[in-house]
C-alpha cells in the first residue's frame, strides 16, 4: 500500500526517563502540529532525529526504537558531535542567518559543520531509501535536510520526492554569499516540488538557480537534469478549529479574565516570540519604549505582555542576546515603572497551549513584529483566538503572513517610530473597525488552515512528479551510465571511429567562446587516440576556430553544424552546399539592436548562421529578453526557411536542413568493416548525429538526465575525457 513518508530533522516526539520507566512526549511545535493530520490519515511513517539517547542504557534504547515503531516514527540516530555540527553548526549557524539575511551572523568558514550537514543528510537518505517501497511518496521539511532530495533521487529515480522550506529564501544576492550554494540549489532540485510560504521566497530561488547554474529563471517550473520541477506557494497554517476550540473552553475564559484582573483595567499588547535575534524583540522593545515616552495620557492605561520561549540555550550567540534582552526590559521598566506597576511584563519560559490561548484572549493588541520570518503561526493564532471578533494584530511586513494577512496593521520592524504609532492606534482602534479586520482575518485563516495547506501540497506534488511510464524513463536515464562491458567492447573493436561534439563534451561550458580553447591535455588525449582509429570532431563554432584550435592535428573536422567539413588532415574545408544568406542583414539588425539593450550579449557570425550568446548575462534579463527575440524572429524565420535552435545560453538562427546530422552518412561511406562507430555529444544539436546512426552504434549523452536518443549518459567534460583515455589503455 503506498504510504507517505514525512522526513524532518526531529521526531515530533520527546525521549525521556522518568524514574526509570522510559517516557515518549509528543511535541507541540508548528511542524508536528500541521503534520499530525497527514500522519494519522495517510498510515504515514516519521523519520527523524529523536534526540539524544546517550543516556540510555542499551536495553532502554531498544525499547525507545520499539516504542517509536509502535508510532509509526524511524529514528535516525546521531552521534553528539555530528549532532552539534550538523544543526547547530551549519543548518542554524550558516543557514538560519542567511535565510534571515543576519549576515554578520553566518560563518562561511564552517568547512568541519558543511562536512556533518552533507555526512546527515547523507544518513537521512539511507534510512529513507530502507524504508521506502514503490509508490511511497516522499514529504522533506526544512532547511536542514537541503541535500537530501537530490540524495534519495539517485537511490529512488522514480520516487515522487516534495519538499517545503519552512523559513525564508533569500534573495539571489543574499544566497550567492554561500560558499556550497551549488551544492544547496542541486540538492533541491532533486524534488519533484519545492513549496515555499510566499510567491517571494519562490522567486527568490528561481532566481538563485538562475545565477547559481544557469538555469532558466521560471517561476513555476524549473527544468533541471532532464526533469521538471514544480515551485509551489504553499502558505502554512495552523489548527484553526482547535485554536477556537480552546479560546471557547470554561478553563481557558477563566485564566484569561485573570489575566485581565491582574492587569488592573489597563489595556494589554502582547508578544509572543522563541528568544531567537530573528523576531526583532530588541527593536520591539525600543518601540514600546518610545510609545511610553510619546503617549504620556495613555501610558498609565498600558501593559506589554512579552512570552520569549527559551531556545538554543547552549548557544553563545543566544545566551548573549539573551542578556541584552534582559538588560533592556530592566532599564525601560526603571525608567517608566512607577510603585504600582510596571509596563513591561517578562516571561522567559515555555506555557502550555492551554495558557497560550488564554494571553490571545485576553491581549488586545498583538504585536509580532519580526525582523524577518518564513510565516509566523503566532500571529494566525492569535486571528483565530479571537472568538468574538474583536482586537488588534499588528504585523511586521517581513513575515511571511503579511502576504495574506492584510487587514492586520503592517509595519516595518526597524521603524521605531512607526512600530510606536501602530501600538497607539491599535489600542485608540474604534471597535467597529476592529470587528471589521477581525473578521475578514477570521475568515481566511479558517478557510485555508494547516489541514488545508497539507491537502492542497500533496495534490501538487502528485501533480507534479511524473507517472509511471515517464518515472520509468527517468529511472532509465538515471541508470544508463556507459557499462563496463560497452567500454570492453569498444576497447577491443579491431578499428573505431569516433564522433565527438566539442563544447560541453570535450571542455566544459565558457562565459565567452574563446575562453573555451583546448588545453594541452586535451591536444594531447585526441592526438594520441587518432594515432590508431579515426576521430571526427563536429561542432557548432566557426571553421576559423576550429582550424586554429586542431587544424595541426591528424583529425576529421566538422565545423558550423557540418556546413565546413575537412574530411583529411591535408584537405581543403568544404562546404555543404552554396551558402544562401540574403536573410542575414535583416536578423543581424534585429540581434543588434537586443545586444545594444542586454549588457553582456553578443553577436557570433559564421558562414550560414547567426548566433546570439547571452551567457553572462543577468538570467532575469536574459529570459525576458529570450523570449521577445524569438517572437520577434519567428514571423521571418518561417518566410525564409530559417529554424531557431536554442542551445547553452546561445539562440542560434540557420537555414532549415543545416545540422550535424548531415555529415554522418559522409562519415559512415567512410567507416571500414567492423569498425566500432562510437558518437559522444551534449545537447539538443548533437541529436541530430544520434538520429542518424545505426543502432549498432555507440551513442552517449553528456549532462543530465535529458530525454536523448543515445543509448548511454556521462555526467560531464571530465568523464568523457576518462572514458576515452581508458577505452586507449
Amino acid at each position: 500500500m503506498a504510504r507517505l513518508l514525512i522526513v524532518s530533522n526531529r521526531l515530533p516526539i520527546s525521549i525521556r526517563v522518568d524514574r526509570g520507566a522510559l517516557c515518549l512526549t509528543r511535541s507541540s511545535g508548528g511542524l508536528a502540529a500541521a503534520m499530525r493530520g497527514p500522519h494519522e490519515r495517510m498510515h504515514a511513517l516519521w523519520i527523524g532525529w529523536p534526540g539524544s539517547v546517550a543516556g540510555l542504557t542499551p536495553e532502554q534504547r531498544q525499547d525507545a526504537d520499539a516504542a517509536l515503531a509502535g508510532i509509526r516514527a524511524v529514528p535516525v540516530h546521531l552521534g553528539a558531535m555530528e549532532q552539534h555540527r550538523f544543526y547547530d553548526g551549519f543548518s542554524n549557524g550558516v543557514l538560519w542567518p542567511l535565510f534571515h539575511y543576519l549576515l554578520d551572523k553566518v560563518n562561511v568558514d564552517a568547512e568541519l559543520d558543511w562536512e556533518a550537514y552533507q555526512r546527515v543528510n547523507e544518513r537521512f537518505a539511507d534510512i529513507v531509501a530502507e524504508r521506502y517501497t514503490p509508490g511511497d511518496a516522499i514529504w522533506v521539511h526544512d532547511y536542514q535536510l537541503m541535500l537530501l532530495p537530490a540524495l534519495l533521487r539517485r537511490r529512488l529515480p522514480g520516487a515522487r520526492i516534495g519538499f517545503f522550506l519552512h523559513v525564508p529564501f533569500p534573495s539571489a544576492d543574499v544566497f550567492r554569499i554561500l560558499p556550497w550554494r551549488e551544492q544547496i540549489v542541486r540538492g533541491l532540485l532533486g524534488a519533484d516540488l519545492i513549496g515555499f510560504h510566499t510567491a517571494g521566497y519562490r522567486r527568490n530561488f528561481a532566481a538563485s538557480a538562475a545565477h547559481v547554474l544557469g538555469l532558466d529563471p521560471e517561476e513555476a517550473v524549473i527544468e533541471h537534469d532532464g526533469r521538471a520541477v514544480a515551485l509551489g506557494v504553499h502558505p502554512i497554517s495552523i489548527d484553526a478549529a482547535e485554536i477556537a476550540r480552546l479560546a471557547a473552553h470554561p478553563g481557558v475564559r477563566e485564566e484569561a479574565a485573570r489575566i485581565r484582573a491582574e492587569a488592573g483595567g489597563r489595556k494589554i499588547v502582547l508578544g509572543i516570540d522563541r528568544l531567537d535575534y530573528t523576531k526583532g524583540i530588541p527593536r520591539r522593545l525600543l518601540a514600546i519604549e518610545r510609545f511610553l515616552e510619546r503617549e504620556p495620557e495613555l501610558r498609565d492605561g498600558f501593559r506589554f505582555i512579552q512570552l520569549a520561549v527559551p531556545t538554543r540555550e547552549k548557544a553563545g550567540a543566544y545566551a548573549e542576546f539573551r542578556r541584552v534582552v534582559h538588560e533592556m526590559i530592566g532599564r525601560i521598566n526603571g525608567q517608566h515603572g512607577t510603585t504600582l506597576a510596571t509596563p513591561i511584563h517578562y516571561m522567559h519560559r515555555s506555557l502550555p497551549l492551554e495558557q497560550v490561548v488564554a494571553l490571545y484572549v485576553a491581549a488586545d493588541v498583538m504585536l509580532v513584529t519580526p525582523l524577518r520570518d518564513g510565516m509566523n503561526l503566532v500571529a494566525k493564532e492569535y486571528v483565530a483566538a479571537r472568538i468574538d471578533e474583536d482586537g488588534a494584530l499588528i504585523l511586521s511586513e517581513f513575515a511571511g503572513a503579511a502576504s495574506e494577512l492584510a487587514e492586520a496593521i503592517s509595519v516595518n520592524p526597524y521603524d521605531i517610530g512607526s512600530v510606536a504609532a501602530a501600538v497607539k492606534r491599535a489600542l485608540t482602534m474604534p471597535p467597529a473597525e476592529q470587528r471589521t479586520r477581525m473578521a475578514a482575518l477570521r475568515r481566511r485563516v479558517d478557510a485555508h488552515d494547516v489541514h488545508s495547506w497539507a491537502q492542497s501540497f500533496l495534490d501538487d506534488l502528485d501533480r507534479a512528479a511524473p507517472g509511471p511510464a515517464a518515472a520509468e524513463r527517468s529511472a532509465q536515464a538515471a541508470r544508463r551510465q556507459v557499462p563496463e562491458s560497452v567500454v570492453e567492447r569498444v576497447r577491443k573493436a579491431p578499428q573505431r571511429v569516433w564522433i565527438l561534439d566539442y563544447d560541453g563534451t570535450l571542455v566544459p561550458f565558457a562565459p565567452v567562446p574563446d575562453l573555451a580553447a583546448p588545453d594541452e591535455e586535451l591536444l594531447a588525449l585526441l592526438r594520441t587516440l587518432s594515432e590508431r582509429d579515426r576521430v571526427h570532431v563536429v561542432s557548432g563554432r566557426r571553421r576559423a576556430d576550429i582550424e586554429r584550435w586542431f587544424g595541426a592535428l591528424p583529425l576529421h573536422l566538422h565545423a558550423e553544424h557540418g556546413f565546413w567539413s575537412r574530411p583529411k588532415a591535408c584537405d581543403d574545408w568544404v562546404p555543404l552546399e552554396s551558402d544562401a544568406v540574403a536573410w542575414k542583414g535583416e536578423v543581424r539588425a534585429v540581434l543588434e539592436d537586443f545586444t545594444r539593450r542586454t549588457p553582456g550579449s553578443f553577436i557570433e557570425e559564421k558562414t550560414v548562421t547567426l548566433a546570439w550568446h547571452y551567457r553572462t548575462v543577468e538570467p532575469e534579463l536574459a529570459g525576458e529578453h529570450v523570449r521577445a527575440l524569438r517572437a520577434r524572429l519567428a514571423e521571418r524565420a518561417a518566410a525564409d526557411h530559417l529554424e531557431l535552435l536554442g542551445g547553452a545560453k546561445v539562440l542560434e538562427i540557420r537555414p532549415r536542413g543545416v545540422h550535424k546530422g548531415r555529415v554522418v552518412p559522409l562519415i559512415l561511406d567512410d567507416v571500414p568493416a567492423r569498425a566500432e562507430v562510437i558518437a559522444i555529444g551534449d545537447d539538443r544539436t548533437d541529436e541530430d548525429i544520434f538520429a542518424a546512426l545505426p543502432p549498432s552504434a555507440c551513442t552517449i549523452h553528456v549532462g543530465g538526465n535529458d530525454e536523448s536518443l543515445a543509448a548511454y549518459r556521462l555526467p560531464d567534460a571530465r568523464a568523457v575525457r576518462g572514458l576515452l583515455r581508458a577505452i586507449h589503455v
